[in-house]
């Protein structure tokens, strides 16, 4: 493992991680790599790609989440979670979090199985469901839902309001092309809070992190 890469992600992100830390963070790519061979859980492959596009990528919304996420222990709902990005890099860090990851494809759900068991994850849990079926079963439950690169924004959102609490908060993991996404995002419904850019050291692609809140009935009728 590129030790040093990731250690040059992390110094550039401000962020100080523990010798466990990262040391978990490495296992789970170890891990990906491996189950990727036989599942196909992500068409990234390469050391320094995976670390880069993978680790760096999800760890580098951090200090934004940490920025709106005031309580103790904020409840977060991965959507579309896949192989574990961004919610299994955010869960080694923030083992205080807890959050819901849930894909509705059965071989990237044992994948994360796997991976909770393994690195003993004990602030996670996964969902082997279509997200729709999920808000069923957890209406207003969460202070938070993330995703990356699990379908278009306004859908994203559609999808992402009924997890939320009142006062709950959807983060928006995209590229350049979020602007054109945000024309078809109904601003009567939702507001945008932050558009933070995400730097990611050697990456030449543009990130970015929409943190939107939706627009309550009484506020509009306050």
């Amino acid at each position: 493992m590129s030790e040093g890469l990731l250690a040059l992600g992390l110094e550039s992100l401000g962020l100080e991680l523990s010798a466990t830390n990262i040391a978990d963070l490495e296992l789970f790519l170890q891990e990906m790599g491996r189950w990727n061979q036989v599942h196909n859980l992500t068409a990234i492959e390469g050391e320094q790609d995976s670390i880069r596009l993978h680790l760096i990528d999800s760890i580098a919304v951090l200090p934004v989440l940490r920025q709106f996420l005031k309580g103790s222990s904020p409840k977060i709902a991965d959507l579309g979670s896949g192989g574990g990005l961004p919610a299994i890099p955010i869960a080694i860090v923030q083992p205080e979090w807890r959050l819901s990851l849930i894909e509705a494809i059965r071989k990237k759900t044992a994948f994360l199985q796997h991976v909770r068991g393994k690195l003993k994850l004990k602030n996670i849990e996964v969902f082997c469901e279509r997200v729709e079926d999920a808000a069923v079963q957890q209406p207003g439950q969460f202070d938070a839902v993330i995703s990356r690169a699990f379908t278009n924004l306004a859908r994203f959102l559609d999808l992402s309001l009924p997890f939320l609490k009142p006062d709950g908060l959807v983060f928006a993991m995209k590229a350049k092309r979020a602007d054109d996404e945000m024309k078809d995002v109904c601003m009567e419904n939702w507001r945008l809070v932050a558009d933070e850019p995400l730097h990611i050291p050697n990456l030449t692609v543009e990130r970015r992190l929409l943190v939107l809140s939706p627009v309550r009935k009484s506020t509009l009728t306050s």
